[in-house]
């Protein structure tokens, strides 16, 4: 019984993963066990579609369990109580490449904010040619620059088999904080037109604002950073 919210492309899903807990008696995390299960199982069932700022190709919605029973054979591995585990493995990858989504969209910002400067003339010249757009334009760079360098390292490390928890979510924590300043700065160098439609500058602006949110929060990554760090030097 319960009810998740918020999960993207829920109602175009045929089987939901889900975490349970299996021994009532196991505090923490040791007692969670994860399952894959149809999503038309009885006592599953799906809320309205949310309305949302931004990433309007990806729908929402809640997942709700009402007396919902998930036999034993949907399982996910050889024995309970591993659902934490397999959760945070999952996590893990899954920031890696929201960061990378976040330094290929400040790329695609830094693109287009660079040929709008050095095209829309203001005074007789362009207004890329303005010391102030260029150090916009030159901030955005250096951090797109910064946050592909951390995820290239963190993902090779990863495929080396290294434990990269405390670096998966450094990439997580400034790329998504990246890509909200490079998103603000593009849409101040388009000036008027990056507040309205037409050039699309605006939708990345809504776009973006999520990377801070889902997969963890900007907060979450800060305290599982610091918390990694306190239990290494105590090692």
């Amino acid at each position: 019984n319960g009810t998740k919210r918020y999960i993207t492309n829920a109602a175009k899903a045929s089987m939901f993963t889900l975490m349970a807990r299996t021994d009532p008696d196991t505090p923490g995390a040791k007692g969670v066990s994860a399952f894959v299960c149809p999503a038309d199982a009885p006592g599953i069932s799906l809320g309205k579609s949310e309305k949302k700022m931004g990433q309007q190709g990806a729908h929402i919605c809640d997942v709700i369990f009402d007396n919902a029973r998930i036999p034993a054979t949907c399982l996910l591995g050889e024995e309970e109580g591993k659902g934490f585990v397999t959760a945070m493995q999952v996590l893990e990858r899954g920031r890696l490449h929201i960061s990378a989504v976040c330094v290929g969209v400040a790329e695609r910002l830094i693109e287009d904010a660079t040929k709008y400067a050095a095209e829309r003339k203001q005074f007789g010249q362009p207004i890329g040619n303005h010391q102030l757009v260029q150090a916009m334009l030159a901030d955005c760079k250096t951090e797109a620059y910064a946050a592909r360098c951390m995820v290239m390292d963190a993902s090779k490390r990863r495929d080396a088999g290294e434990d990269v928890g405390t670096e998966s979510s450094c990439c997580k924590y400034f790329a998504s904080e990246m890509v909200g300043r490079v998103a603000d700065k593009a849409v101040q160098i388009f000036g008027g037109a990056g507040y309205v439609a037409d050039y699309g500058v605006e939708r990345f602006y809504r776009d973006v604002r999520i990377f801070r949110i889902y997969e963890g929060t900007s907060q979450i990554q800060q305290m599982i950073i610091g918390r990694n760090m306190v239990r290494e030097a105590s090692e």
